[in-house]
């Protein structure tokens, strides 16, 4: 991974116009602490300054000018930061611990700053002190005022520390938005690896989840699972053409071959007519597999999924077992039903219902002749908001390890290859229930006899 690469992707241009912002935000309020604190100090060095000149003036006061001094020498003589002296109108030098009166001009409140020069156990250094100047009657002028120099390094070390902390905080924000936009990228590239591998034609190909349920790792979920169906849409098409060219050569050659025939024999006893006749319901045959194949296409690319509205179940399943009951009663099919009411659901009320028919037109075809089959609709016990439709047959039923496969298109096990039908019918049934987030279900019917088939639905299907 290039430096280039790496500072044109948007993962670290996102982490740099955070750490921006950030940045400003942890700027202002540095500024703010350190506007605030040295604040702080120069009130607090006025208000000791201004505290002194009045104990000094009210010195003036009480005991005159002698005693004003006397106090003046007294203080100056203790260490400390506090700076004080007294001088004549001419500025002869009266009392105090500074030499000479400073050249600064006092301002309009009586304040200066100014240096001067303070003996230290090094030698004589230059401070800077900040003092309020008092005038006595004309004639003597009173300076009070600080040492501000220690005050003034303090302020120092703030302002380096924060510039120092600005610079350290931006490297910091610059190698942690590399490292965050390395591993961000590091995660995509492996998603578009994968990409591109199926691009190739390798669709089993599927994105490596961490296990962290991050973004990208919900990410990897959906696309795997959106991989999962773009492949078994692949594999059923694939499937489904060759079904089509292997399953429906036959019934158009008899078409072909029928034709043929009455074309070169003569009308005979109506021979025509029964060869047109045979030929329609080939034609239909053929015109009712590729109907089904045009509703399971439509069903998984969920093109109806709009015509979903709310029905009645038990109702539609009323109507399902009217119809198919005298049919059942033809073949001495002893049938049972079990139907809760005031179950509703949204759905597609077509589908559902040729769902449903399809289910029990393959229990009425494959029960023995005083055989028994039944229909039980109602909640899926342990699932809230979940309905099956159960039909149970006593036929010869399905191997377990064929319960996958015959939901596939034009499936045909051997024993029902002497049956009409193209082997589209469960196929049909498994699109429906995927388009109403459900399922089909195959196991063992009661006393492990026959089918028992489940179309399991949510009720509200999004």
């Amino acid at each position: 991974m290039t430096l280039l690469r790496l500072l044109n992707s948007t993962t670290f241009r996102m982490a740099l116009i955070y750490m921006i912002f950030f940045a400003a935000s942890v700027f202002a309020l540095l500024v703010f602490i350190y506007w605030s604190t040295t604040g702080f100090m120069a009130r607090q060095t006025d208000d000791t300054v201004a505290a002194e000149m009045v104990g000094i003036t009210d010195q003036l006061r009480s005991g005159g000018v002698r005693q004003m001094i006397s106090v003046i020498r007294r203080r100056g003589r203790t260490e400390g930061d506090g700076l004080y002296l007294l001088v004549q109108a001419d500025g002869t030098y009266v009392v105090g611990n500074i030499e000479a009166w400073p050249s600064t001009e006092v301002d309009k409140h009586g304040w200066m700053e100014f240096e001067f020069e303070r003996p230290t156990e090094e030698g004589p250094q230059i401070h800077r002190a900040r003092a309020q100047v008092f005038e006595i009657e004309n004639t003597l002028k009173l300076l009070v005022g600080r040492d501000i120099e220690s005050r003034l390094q303090v302020e120092n070390m703030i302002r380096n520390s924060l510039l120092w902390a600005m610079g350290i905080m931006s490297v910091l924000g610059l190698v942690g938005g590399g490292f965050v936009a390395r591993h961000m990228m590091g995660r995509l590239d492996e998603i578009n690896r994968t990409a591109r591998r199926i691009m190739a034609g390798d669709l089993t190909r599927r994105i490596s989840i961490r296990g962290s349920d991050d973004e990208i790792d919900q990410l990897a979920e959906n696309l795997n699972a959106m991989l999962g169906q773009i492949e078994r849409l692949m594999t059923g098409m694939r499937q489904v053409t060759d079904n089509i060219a292997h399953d429906l050569r036959s019934p158009l050659n008899r078409l072909r071959n029928r034709i043929e025939v009455a074309l070169l024999e003569q009308d005979k006893d109506g021979s025509y007519e029964t060869a047109l006749r045979q030929t329609i319901e080939e034609a239909d045959g053929v015109i009712k597999t590729f109907n089904a194949l045009l509703s399971i296409a439509q069903v998984e690319a969920g093109a109806l999924r709009d015509e979903m509205a709310e029905l009645d179940l038990g109702a539609l399943a009323h109507d399902v077992a009217d119809l198919y009951e005298p049919v059942a009663e033809d073949k001495n099919i002893t049938f049972t039903s079990y139907i809760a009411e005031g179950i509703t659901v949204t759905g597609n009320r077509e589908l559902i219902s040729q769902s449903l028919a399809n289910l029990m037109d393959n229990a009425i075809k494959y029960a023995p002749e005083n055989g028994a089959m039944s229909l039980r609709v109602g909640p899926l016990e342990g699932f809230e908001g979940m309905v099956e439709m159960v039909v149970t047959d006593t036929g010869p039923g399905i191997p377990k390890e064929e319960w996958e496969r015959v939901a596939e298109r034009f499936v045909r096990l051997e024993g029902s290859r002497t049956e009409p039908g193209a082997g589209l019918g469960l196929s049909l049934v498994a699109a429906v229930a995927r388009l109403h987030e459900g399922r089909l279900e195959l196991g063992v019917g009661e006393d492990n006899k026959g089918l028992r088939a489940s179309l399991i639905i949510t009720k509200a299907a999004s």
